[in-house]
């Protein structure tokens, strides 16, 4: 797993001095949490998906779901979640370190609204062991998010 190649790339926008490594494993919404010592919901996991030209990196609040109906409304297709073999390929990331930077040309980037609760979220960096603190402006800059969508279920109320 590649956090240096986050590293390295966060550095062009003079954000890598807040990279935390982390001890124990943050390769799940619940380690992440538990690691960092925030509430779920504040994780942004970063989920991908399969697409014909490479596939869909989706950054949603920890808590949120994906609904089916309105991610094939957003993206027409079908929400079909890449298995183990292919996620480092299409991603850059193996499983547990999948992250919205620096990823392959095929890899395109949208983050759903489910965020926007949120004043800064914790997106993982290229290891199941690492993460960084980011306003939505900035996630949306570094990642170079295609957009912003709203494809999860309603999430629990606050």
């Amino acid at each position: 797993m590649s956090v240096q190649k986050v590293f390295e790339y966060l550095s062009g926008y003079d954000l890598h001095r807040k990279i935390r490594v982390l001890n124990e494993s943050s390769a799940t919404v619940a380690l992440a949490a538990q690691a960092l010592g925030v509430e779920e919901a504040r994780i942004a996991k970063t989920l991908s998906f399969e697409k014909p030209d490479g596939c869909i990196l989706l950054v949603a609040a920890g808590d949120a779901r994906i609904d089916n109906a309105k991610f094939r409304a957003a993206f027409g297709i079908k929400a079909r979640m890449l298995n183990k073999d292919q996620v480092e390929a299409l991603t850059g990331y193996a499983a547990g370190g999948v992250c919205p930077f620096d990823n392959p040309e095929g890899a395109k980037v949208y983050l759903d609204e489910s965020l926007k609760r949120f004043q800064t979220v914790f997106p993982a960096c290229g290891s199941d062991n690492s993460a960084i603190e980011l306003d939505l402006p900035t996630l949306e800059k570094v990642s170079h998010a295609q957009g912003w969508v709203n494809v999860c279920k309603a999430y629990p109320a606050e």
